[in-house]
């Protein structure tokens, strides 16, 4: 039932796909526009949104008539534009700060189950067996959920000069795995 490879190889995918180390200025940057992060709230609904699309993706795609790579393309052109805001110091995504939807959106979905993660999964899914899969989510979001609960920490370590830096440097490499997404998909 459980293999300790596949486990380990299905855990190494989705930890790459999420990125959630690269994710790491969009988090401060999150979390100072709302104050506070709820690690909790944005784990349980990224790990919700990855368990229901290994399950029902293919199935909710094509009942909607979408293909994969409509579906890549449409994450490609969020993730260009969160990747524009870092760069430029620019607010796109809107939010109500009163209603605190942050660690829902963008971070729940899609930076941590965006459609890399949830085309992912598909391919998983075709590869690997279930139980080995959702072992794989479950250590990933454990992982997600120390770098969420742990950002002020890292945020102080990082200064502000720091958090700049690094803001704009993933901001360029989120910009370009947009395009890179983008022409594989086109």
């Amino acid at each position: 039932m459980f293999n300790l490879q596949q486990i380990f190889s299905v855990t190494l995918t989705l930890f790459a796909v999420i990125d959630i180390i690269g994710s790491i200025p969009i988090i401060i940057q999150i979390r100072q526009r709302e104050g506070k992060i709820k690690a909790e709230l944005a784990t349980f609904v990224a790990g919700c949104l990855m368990v229901v699309f290994l399950f029902l993706g293919q199935s909710i795609l094509r009942l909607l008539g979408v293909d994969n790579e409509s579906f890549a393309l449409a994450g490609a052109v969020i993730i260009f534009l969160i990747g524009l805001e870092m760069i430029l110091g620019i607010q796109l995504f809107h939010s109500d700060l009163t209603a605190s939807t942050g660690s829902i959106v963008p971070l729940a979905f899609p930076l941590i189950t965006g459609a890399g993660t949830m085309t992912t999964l598909l391919s998983l899914r075709a590869a690997y067996t279930l139980p080995n899969i959702l072992v794989g989510i479950l250590l990933n979001l454990v992982f997600v959920y120390a770098v969420l609960k742990t950002s002020p920490w890292i945020e102080r370590k990082l200064g502000k000069a720091g958090e700049d830096v690094l803001r704009r440097v993933f901001g360029v490499i989120l910009l370009a795995i947009a395009i890179k997404l983008f022409k594989a998909n086109f």
